[in-house]
């Protein structure tokens, strides 16, 4: 019978929704956030800078007192009302404070009422989102979260007998049928808000009689079981309004951050019009594609508004006159602003256990990342790379055809903690594709030196003053040939202390060195600190015949900064799952977690300290001298460049007592750059660490050991003072020095400082010595033209 029948599909139908949505878990991706922001007195942030980060964050400027997401200025303060947001800690609740500022930091922050706060954090910024396969975006909302007027707004315009009927409105209907029959059109839906959630959630687009009476059937066993509250913020996590790209936007929550760049709980009444607006039809009134249709419609739902006394007049007069207030850019909507950073953060993820089948449960990943300094470290490296292509295109243009456009790399990462806070794949910034930073196996040239020298200390038959030979050396090869390294300057200096060779980075003196000490024991020195693979155990190690990524040779220099301990570079601080009060924090030594990795101890700081003050002799009067007419005198740093064969790679990698930031510049194509380290990376490595709040380097000297001051060009200790060539060197105490009572004659000028066309300082490239004897046509040749490239 019908009846029975009925009772079959009814039952049925049951069953689907208890199964379906009683347990109904929508797909959300994974949301990535970038660390917080956090303020504390003597922070080094002025009124201005702050104000900037609000502006980029999506928070308003008011002149009242603040609401969550806003701010009010004052004379050299700040009054600011923080948003609720997620943490690793828990939810933060809002906080209204007062930040005083003096001489561009912050010198005071408390309450209105004048009580003190040791700390303020905001939000942290949305920086992506890792999406499920079908592409849906949305973000979840409990109905506490959902604005009373959105609601109100929602049933004007859709559904205004929401609250009475069961599930389908009979009236509603017929209404509707009247309207669109005068109209000779579609003008008017009968469908109640529960028969659009039906649609959207489990039922397909076709349009027949039998999906729409099963749609019928579904609506009022929906609202049997449950209530419209719950009805109701479903719907307003499910509806669709609109799309970004292969990205459905679906959910008020969303939609807001993707229009308006702010919190559901944040948008005006003209803003939640708009949105409400566009249900009917989210392409045909996409405010940026059709900014007058969606105008005229979200000022008809305004109106109906008002009419049905949603708003009052006064509201509808304030709202109506304003205009579309669209976020400029896709601000905290889920776009990828960095593209490189986000390929570590799902790497290191996949490699933790979290696959894409993750991807859509909700989680909240916490990232290292810091926007200030990414944002410092992508405008250095293309204000630098657009100034070098544009003098190589004028000196290497030929037969009309231009050298291939430079590329590069910058790290910023804090090698205490391993916490990597900017990484810049390439001069596109915001350019998905083959990530340079992670992929790009370059040979790092001359940055092996430092680790031929410390295993060289390790073996305890080296310190920084030992006297090694820079004379020619000549190793017969696999392929019984000969091989002869030469130095850039095409000279041998004879005898050198040791910290004179790593300083003008003498490749005889390293080779000689790796031979006498062993090839096995320097590449084992490699892995220890963070080489990826097994280099070739051949003499040309010595001089960086290794392939490595530039997220390799940051990890390489971050154990040299803290003094031998291997801390793994990561990206993720931390996550929490969906509706989890508190979240696992990253690092972890907890063998529990999966996510857990800790320091390791590689080398012992006795070793890596005397070697750690060798780099900053290079920095003081090596190659990498240059940036000290840029640096504040009292920074303290190191570090060294690297050069691949040909000028193919530039490269530098070096510390504060903070950050470890590490450049590569070359071309995808592999052509010669005509750049050296010094001549290009550095260039961006100064750049990105003159704009660091860092500190100097400057640990405790270990115990047993001296700093001792001996002359650059012969190793002695010099008893009187002679600053030109003198060198400090740290040595076990009680090592025996030969004694000069007069200043040595190292050429200093070797690496006196020529002008660059920005007002930084570059190294020259190495003269000879006076006394030599003139050099043949070729030979001057040669140097005019390595000149002419450097």
């Amino acid at each position: 019978t019908f009846e029975a029948s009925n009772s079959v599909v009814s039952s049925r139908l049951d069953r689907q929704i208890l199964a379906e949505f009683g347990g109904r878990r929508w797909t959300e991706p994974t949301r990535v956030y970038a660390s917080s922001l956090e303020l504390q007195a003597g922070s080094h942030y002025s009124l201005r800078q702050l104000v900037g980060v609000l502006e980029q964050r999506r928070y308003r400027q008011v002149q009242r007192l603040p609401r969550p997401g806003e701010y009010q200025l004052r004379s050299h303060e700040l009054v600011l009302y923080t948003r609720r947001a997620q943490s690793i800690e828990g939810l933060r609740e809002p906080l209204l404070a007062r930040i005083r500022f003096a001489a561009d930091a912050v010198t005071n922050l408390s309450t209105l009422s004048g009580e003190p706060l040791q700390r303020l954090r905001l939000d942290p910024p949305l920086i992506g989102s890792l999406f499920p396969i079908h592409g849906e975006d949305r973000l979840i909302l409990s109905p506490d979260e959902v604005p009373r007027l959105l609601t109100a707004s929602i049933k004007a315009i859709e559904d205004r007998d929401f609250d009475q009927h069961s599930g389908v409105d009979y009236s509603a209907i017929a209404r509707a049928l009247w309207v669109n029959l005068r109209a000779g059109a579609v003008e008017q839906g009968g469908s109640t808000l529960t028969q659009q959630l039906v649609k959207s959630y489990f039922l397909d687009g076709r349009r027949t009689l039998k999906r729409k009476i099963t749609e019928a059937i579904m609506a009022q066993r929906l609202e049997a079981h449950y209530d419209k509250r719950e009805i109701i913020t479903a719907y307003v996590n499910e509806v669709y309004l609109g799309q970004d790209g292969a990205r459905a936007v679906h959910g008020f929550g969303l939609a807001s951050q993707f229009y308006f760049g702010r919190a559901l709980d944040e948008l005006e009444p003209e803003q939640i019009a708009l949105l409400v607006g566009m249900i009917r039809g989210p392409s045909l009134y996409d405010p940026r594609r059709n900014a007058d249709r969606a105008l005229a419609r979200r000022n008809y739902v305004l109106a109906e508004l008002k009419n049905q006394r949603v708003i009052d007049g006064v509201t509808y007069q304030r709202a109506h006159a304003r205009s579309l207030t669209l976020a400029t850019a896709y601000d905290n909507s889920g776009r990828t602003y960095y593209p490189a950073f986000l390929d570590l953060v799902r790497r290191q993820l996949s490699g933790r256990g979290f696959s894409s089948e993750n991807a859509g449960t909700g989680h909240s990943v916490f990232t290292t990342l810091d926007p200030r300094v990414q944002r410092l470290a992508e405008q250095a490296l293309t204000t630098e790379l657009t100034r070098m292509d544009k003098v190589r295109t004028n000196k290497k243009t030929k037969n009309g055809v231009r050298p291939a456009p430079l590329e590069g790399v910058v790290i910023v990462a804090r090698p205490g903690t391993g916490a990597v806070l900017a990484l810049v794949g390439g001069r596109n910034t915001t350019l998905a594709g083959f990530n340079r930073a992670l992929d790009a196996r370059r040979p790092i040239g001359s940055l092996v030196k430092p680790f031929v020298y410390l295993t060289a200390l390790e073996s305890g038959r080296y310190h920084a003053a030992s006297i090694i030979d820079d004379s020619p050396v000549i190793v017969r090869t696999t392929a019984n040939r000969d091989w002869q390294p030469q130095n850039f300057d095409h000279l041998f200096h004879g005898p050198v202390p040791l910290v004179r060779a790593l300083a003008e980075s003498m490749n005889a003196a390293a080779v000689t060195v790796a031979l006498d000490i062993g090839i096995e024991p320097v590449a084992s020195t490699l892995n220890n600190f963070g080489l990826a693979r097994q280099p070739t155990t051949v003499p040309a190690l010595a001089l960086g015949a290794v392939d490595a990524a530039p997220f390799e040779v940051a990890q390489l220099y971050a154990g040299l900064a803290t003094g031998g301990v291997r801390q793994p570079l990561h990206a993720i601080a931390g996550l929490t799952s969906r509706g989890s009060a508190t979240g696992t924090r990253l690092p972890s030594t907890d063998a529990g977690n999966a996510f857990a990795f800790g320091p390791r101890r590689v080398a012992k700081f006795e070793d890596v300290y005397p070697l750690d003050r060798m780099l900053v002799t290079v920095m003081n009067h090596g190659t990498g001298r240059a940036s000290r007419a840029v640096l504040p005198p009292s920074l303290v740093v190191a570090g060294k460049s690297g050069t691949s064969s040909d000028y193919r790679d530039s490269w530098f990698a070096g510390f504060s007592g903070s950050h470890v930031v590490v450049v590569w510049i070359g071309t995808d194509t592999n052509e010669p750059t005509g750049l050296t380290g010094s001549s290009g990376a550095l260039r961006v490595w100064t750049r990105v660490m003159q704009g660091l709040d860092t500190d100097s380097w400057q640990p405790t000297i270990p115990p047993g050991f001296e700093v001792r001051q001996i002359d650059a060009e012969g190793g002695e200790l010099l008893s009187t003072p002679c600053e030109a060539q003198a060198l400090e060197v740290v040595v076990p105490r009680g090592t025996a020095l030969p004694e000069s009572y007069a200043c040595g004659s190292w050429p200093g000028q070797r690496f006196d400082d020529e002008v660059w066309s920005d007002g930084l300082s570059e190294p020259r490239v190495p003269g000879r010595d006076p006394g030599a004897p003139p050099r043949s046509l070729g030979e001057r040749l040669r140097n005019w033209w390595e000149r002419v490239i450097h």
